[in-house]
Order: C-alpha cells, then sequence, then structure tokens
C-alpha cells in the first residue's frame, strides 16, 4: 500500500513523471538479459521440435518396412494351379526356392456328425436323467448306421445329467461344457427337435455316446435305434508326386517345406501344380518407395544439422544419425551371400547421388532381380537384412542415453532452467522497481518540501517589503 500511495504522488513535488523514468531504466538495466532469454527459449523450443519430428519419422520408416517385410508379400509365394481344389500358403520365414510338386485330393477330412430322432415337445423336452457315456475311437457307418466301432486308447468321458440339464436343450449345454471334443446342439423343424452331435475331423474321431435310463434315446453308435449318422468321421487322402497320403484334417504342414496345404475339394484324378511366384512387381514397387522415403528423411537431417541455420547444427547425435543412414547404402544386408552376388542396396542398383540422397537405376535392379531373386528376398527378409539394419540405426537414433532421446531430454532440461532463469529476472526487476520507486519517491517529497519552504520564504520577504 505504501508503494502504491507513493506511485500515486510520484512527481507532485519535482514535476517529473518518476513512474516513467523508473520504468524505462529497469527495463534498460534488464533488456539485454530478458533478450538472451527470449532468444535462447525460442531455440530451445525449436531443438525439441525437430529432435521430436525426426525421432518420429525414423520410427515410423522402421516400423513400416517391418511390417511390409514381415507381411511376406515381399518373399517368394507359393503357387496352386486350381485354387478351387488346393490352396498355400506361405509360412513365416520359408524358403520356398526350388518348391515344385503334384497334388491329388482324393478326399477331403470329415467329422462324424450324428442326429437323434426328434423329439415333438421341442428343445424342452425332458429325457431324463443317469449318465452319457463318450468314447472315441473308429468305425464303420453304413446307410447313416455305425456297423462297428473300435475305441482308441483314450479314456470314455462322462457326463452326468441330473434335473438341472434334462431338457433337450440342457443337455446340448451339459455336452458342451464338458468340453471333451464334441460340440452339441439342437436342431428343430416340423417334426420336432433333433439333438445334433459333432466330432472333430480325422478317421479317429469317430464316437459312441451312450446313456444309461431314458438317456438311451440319444445313443449314438452301434447299440442306437433312433440316431444317424449323416457323415462319418474320415481322414483327407492325396497323393503327392505318386505318393498316397492320410491326414485327420484338411489343413496340411509339412507336405511341402514352408507351406501350409489346405484342401479345399476332392477331386479323384485331378493333379494340381505346386510351384512357386517371385514377386518382381511388388519388389520394385517397394524399392521405388524405399527410395522416396529414405530421401524425405535424409534431407530433414541433412536440414536439420546444416551448418549454417541448422536447427540442430550443433547436436552430435543427429550427425551421427545421418551418418548412419549414408552408410546404409554399403552395409552387407546379406552376410552370407557368394562372391559376386549383390548384398547391399548399391549392389541392388540404387546409386547415391552428392547431395547424399538415392536415385534408383531401373535398369540394373530389373536385371539383378532377374538374376538374383533369392539375394533380393534376402535383403528384404523379415526381421533381417535391410529391415533389421534400418531397425538398429533406428533403436540407435532414439536412445535416451546417446541418440535423440537423449538430445531431447538435455534441451527440455535446459528449458527447465531457461524457465526458472526467467523467474529470477522477474523477481530482480520488480525489487529494482520498488527500490527506485522509494528513492526517487523519497527524493520527490524532499524537492516538495524544498518548494514549500520557497514559497514561504518568498511570502515574508513580500510582506515584509510591503510594511515599508
Amino acid at each position: 500500500m505504501a508503494i502504491e500511495s507513493i506511485a500515486k504522488t510520484l512527481g507532485t513535488g519535482s514535476g517529473i513523471d518518476i513512474t516513467a523514468l523508473v520504468n524505462s531504466l529497469v527495463e534498460a538495466s534488464f533488456e539485454a538479459k530478458n533478450n538472451a532469454v527470449t532468444k535462447k527459449t525460442e531455440t530451445l523450443t525449436a531443438q525439441i521440435s525437430k529432435v521430436s519430428e525426426l525421432k518420429s519419422s525414423i520410427s515410423d520408416f522402421s516400423t513400416a518396412l517391418t511390417s511390409l517385410t514381415a507381411g511376406g508379400t515381399l518373399a517368394t509365394q507359393p503357387s496352386s494351379s486350381n485354387t478351387s481344389v488346393v490352396a498355400v500358403t506361405r509360412l513365416a520365414g520359408a524358403d520356398l526356392t526350388g518348391l515344385s510338386g503334384t497334388l491329388e485330393v482324393r478326399q477331403r477330412a470329415q467329422a462324424q456328425v450324428a442326429s437323434s430322432a426328434a423329439f415333438a415337445g421341442g428343445s424342452t423336452t425332458s429325457v431324463g436323467t443317469g449318465t452319457l457315456t463318450l468314447t472315441f475311437g473308429t468305425a464303420t457307418v453304413e446307410g447313416g448306421a455305425m456297423t462297428d466301432f473300435t475305441a482308441g486308447g483314450g479314456s470314455p468321458v462322462e457326463i452326468t445329467i441330473d434335473s438341472s440339464n434334462a431338457s433337450l436343450s440342457g443337455i446340448a449345454s451339459a455336452i458342451n461344457a464338458a468340453k471333451a471334443g464334441v460340440t452339441a446342439s439342437v436342431v428343430s423343424d416340423t417334426n420336432g427337435a433333433r439333438l445334433v452331435v459333432k466330432g472333430a475331423t480325422g478317421k479317429s474321431q469317430a464316437f459312441e455316446l451312450v446313456g444309461t435310463g431314458d438317456l438311451a434315446a440319444l445313443d449314438i453308435g452301434r447299440t442306437a435305434t433312433g440316431s444317424t449318422i449323416s457323415t462319418a468321421a474320415q481322414n483327407a487322402i492325396v497323393v503327392s508326386d505318386g505318393v498316397e497320403l492320410s491326414y485327420p484334417t484338411n489343413t496340411v504342414y509339412g507336405l511341402f517345406d514352408g507351406v501350409k496345404v489346405d484342401l479345399i475339394s476332392a477331386s479323384e484324378g485331378t493333379k494340381v501344380t505346386i510351384g512357386s511366384t517371385f514377386p518382381t512387381a511388388t519388389l520394385t514397387s517397394t524399392i521405388s518407395s524405399f527410395v522416396t522415403t529414405y530421401n524425405d528423411l535424409v534431407t530433414s537431417f541433412s536440414d536439420a544439422v546444416d551448418a549454417k541455420d541448422g536447427t540442430l547444427r550443433s547436436d552430435p547425435a543427429a550427425k551421427d544419425v545421418l551418418r548412419q543412414l549414408r552408410s546404409l547404402m554399403l552395409t552387407a544386408l546379406v552376410p552370407d551371400a557368394e562372391s559376386g552376388s549383390p548384398s547391399t542396396l548399391a549392389d541392388l542398383g540404387i546409386a547415391t547421388q552428392r547431395d547424399g540422397t538415392l536415385k534408383v537405376d531401373d535398369t540394373r535392379v530389373s536385371k539383378v532381380l532377374a538374376t538374383y531373386p533369392q539375394n533380393v528376398e534376402a535383403i528384404f527378409a523379415s526381421g533381417a537384412g535391410l529391415s533389421k539394419a534400418l531397425a538398429a540405426i533406428t533403436t540407435a537414433a532414439t536412445s535416451t542415453t546417446t541418440g535423440l532421446g537423449a538430445s531431447e531430454a538435455k534441451y527440455t532440461k535446459a528449458q527447465t532452467a531457461i524457465a526458472e532463469t526467467k523467474d529470477e529476472i522477474a523477481t530482480a526487476t520488480e525489487t529494482m522497481r520498488t527500490r527506485l520507486t522509494q528513492q526517487y519517491g523519497a527524493m520527490d517529497a524532499k524537492v516538495a518540501a524544498y518548494k514549500s519552504t520557497q514559497d514561504y520564504l518568498t511570502q515574508q520577504v513580500d510582506a515584509w517589503n510591503s510594511d515599508d
């Protein structure tokens, strides 16, 4: 309140605008410091922004390449001459060089499917209580009836049915809850509701279901009188290059190394040719896209570390990342490549220009793709080659110890220190303003007193002179 009072009366004695004078003196005293802090703040803000931008750019680049190579589209793919009979899929990491063979699907694998007689009362019909015993094995089915059954090595599964689940739908739920290897459902039509039980595919997954008491109405197997087996359990039978083979499912692994085979339909006598297709067009497009993205990234780093006006011109981490990116062109990406075969991006037909950006030699790339497909595939292999090399650069670039992550932490720490300095300057500014205001206020008060004395003396002299 005292300072406010002084400020309101400043200049009343001397006639000088002391408030403006004090403000001018204070601003002049701290102008250099404030300008330096402002400039440093702007610089740090720009550096933090640029580091974040570069980290994001190189991380996105690496992630995109990793995802692309992991997808398998850059690798040799298996092919089927008749996909309506056989479909083939490449397994991750597979080398399909030289893949060749023929396949004939004589029989697809099937699961046993059986249904009970119809219950006119529907799914809520109470069938009875007791125990259902499920046994797996192999069976012979003729005309919808099981004529022979040989139990497998597994133990039978007993499913207890009590009053809480004695209905047809309750029994279906109890069978499913047992998770014994079959699924049950209730299917209804105009004749009533039926219990339908389905096993897994494969000859050894045939089953008998035998109930006690009234549950015998649901029997499936040799003793059944009311149930019907609509589909018998059987293995898939194929002929591969003249050799007959049997499988319990319609998805087969190991028939061809590195290939998953799906048996779509049986077509006895139809020989399907299995081969491979090299993704020339996809790789050509990928190489072009890689070079374009690489050039954008290198240009961003080059601008950032430009010695004249680069935001990060004094940042060693940014300079090191640029150095590593440029050296990527001569990095061996196929360590075990034979002498004379391509193992680097430069060998592939990607040239480095004077400004550090890359250029694709389309003629050279086409020749390498045709002559050394395995090497090109290795360069773009998942978890290896180019994606592995770029991932290593990215890890180093984003490191919080030596990379751009460390630079970001350093700039952020400096920014915090600058904020503290700004607070200190603001405090010092107000302290000086208060001190000068008080000093000049005191001076102004003295001047006012002197003027008052002067006025008094002038009045006295005038009075003395008038008496004469």
